[in-house]
């Protein structure tokens, strides 16, 4: 629907490409899929890992944090590239160039991976909402079912006034943790050695870096972003691409800096607030608890808000996913209602069956850890094959790195597994 902001939108960066609108504001109007897509980088899954990273070992796992940003910097670039220079997003791509049977096994891989994902967002917001305002649980859920499907009826209206929402639930989420470090006492020094000087100190440290890597790194937003950038702008040429492209890369590298930002905040408050006296601090329930006497009322609730509007946030945003997921690999399309329901569901028969929530959320993300280097394998081979990108697939340096940060994962993945059934893990 080309009609109000989308429309508008639209007009301003074909005036960009034909080279009638410039100036710094230029590179705003290309703004939004890449802030989209840093939510998932920013959802309850990362609370959850980052306050056990932070209360169990200080600051010595930020490099993990910083490490994961990096590498999803890198593999968003490269899904945005495709969807600008092929106009297909990822899963499309994947339909098209993979035999039927390797192309319903992605699909399912990817769908577990979304209902992972939801659970760990829809979660999170409905944990926000009850403690906030002291309601149960599963009251905390249907409300946060109600408002992520409203928000998801704005999808009908363009993609500009949802950018617009997620874009100012971003904000927020921003805003609160930029609070949180002025109100925790923050030991900069040992902050700056944790992200530069890589160590595990024991097996839950790997456990929990996995789970990092797992929230950090996202499966469905690798699918999402290639899907949100494909019509977005009409391009007619390659320098048009060029255009595109380049604007693109400085988006992502902006959205995820600030998205790695938020959480390097979350492990440092966790760190400062936590780690003497209070090590054993591993769920978000009892993180918020402890934050009033230590820091006070205001610390906590602030901690609260940004956990609701992440919580919502994702939520919608791995709603948009799982439904180009599904429509890229078997070509079908749900309804939003029938969608938000099936990946909520999850979430509802954990909290049904009494399972720690915090738990749940951890070992979602070690799900996704596991499903990820499905969508980073496919698009590590679509973005360096020529008859697909053209002039625009991969050069040798930036494959290279690609294939290194898949193999980091993988890699971790397999020690995680070894670790899991019993297998002895060299120097832990």
């Amino acid at each position: 629907m080309n009609t109000g902001s989308t429309g508008r939108t639209q007009s301003a960066i074909a005036e960009v490409l034909a080279g009638t609108r410039r100036g710094p504001r230029a590179a705003l109007v290309f703004a939004g899929p890449a802030i989209v897509a840093s939510v998932a980088y920013m959802d309850p899954g990362n609370y959850a890992t980052n306050i056990q990273a932070g209360a169990g070992y200080g600051y010595s796992l930020l490099w993990v944090v910083l490490a994961a940003n990096l590498i999803a910097m890198l593999f968003q670039a490269l899904s945005a590239r495709v969807g600008i220079v092929t106009g297909r997003n990822l899963a499309e791509l994947c339909k098209d160039h993979f035999p039927r049977p390797v192309v319903l096994a992605m699909w399912f891989v990817s769908e577990i991976a979304a209902m992972a994902t939801d659970l760990a967002e829809f979660l999170g917001g409905a944990i926000g909402l009850a403690l906030l305002f002291d309601m149960p649980l599963m009251s905390g859920m249907v409300v946060t079912a109600i408002v992520t499907y409203g928000i998801l009826l704005f999808e009908a209206q363009g993609f500009r006034p949802l950018e617009l929402i997620i874009g100012a639930m971003v904000g927020v989420i921003g805003l609160c943790f930029l609070i949180e470090v002025f109100i925790a006492p923050i030991a900069w020094g040992d902050a700056a050695r944790g992200a530069i000087m890589p160590s595990l100190p024991d097996a839950t440290a790997l456990t929990i870096a996995v789970g990092i890597i797992g929230a950090t790194v996202m499966p469905h937003a690798i699918y999402l972003h290639s899907g949100l950038t494909q019509a977005r702008a009409v391009v007619k040429n390659d320098a048009d691409r060029r255009k595109v492209v380049r604007f693109s890369n400085i988006e992502v590298v902006l959205a995820l800096a600030a998205a790695g930002l938020v959480n390097m905040a979350m492990v440092m408050m966790a760190a400062s607030a936590f780690h003497v006296g209070y090590s054993e601090v591993a769920e978000i329930e009892t993180a918020y608890h402890t934050l009033t006497p230590l820091f006070g009322a205001a610390a906590a609730g602030v901690f609260l808000v940004s956990l609701i509007a992440s919580g919502i946030s994702s939520s919608v945003v791995g709603t948009m996913a799982g439904q180009l997921i599904m429509q890229g690999f078997i070509n079908m399309r749900l309804p939003i209602w029938f969608r938000r329901l099936v990946t909520m569901t999850p979430a509802f028969v954990v909290v049904a069956l009494g399972v720690n929530a915090t738990e749940a959320l951890v070992m979602s993300q070690v799900v996704l850890s596991i499903a990820l280097p499905v969508p980073m394998v496919a698009l590590i081979v679509f973005s360096g094959r020529v008859d697909i990108m053209g002039d625009f697939r991969t050069g040798a340096l930036v494959r290279g790195l690609a294939i290194l940060g898949a193999v980091i994962v993988l890699t971790l993945n397999f020690v995680l597994l070894a670790q899991t059934f019993g297998l002895p893990i060299p120097g832990l």
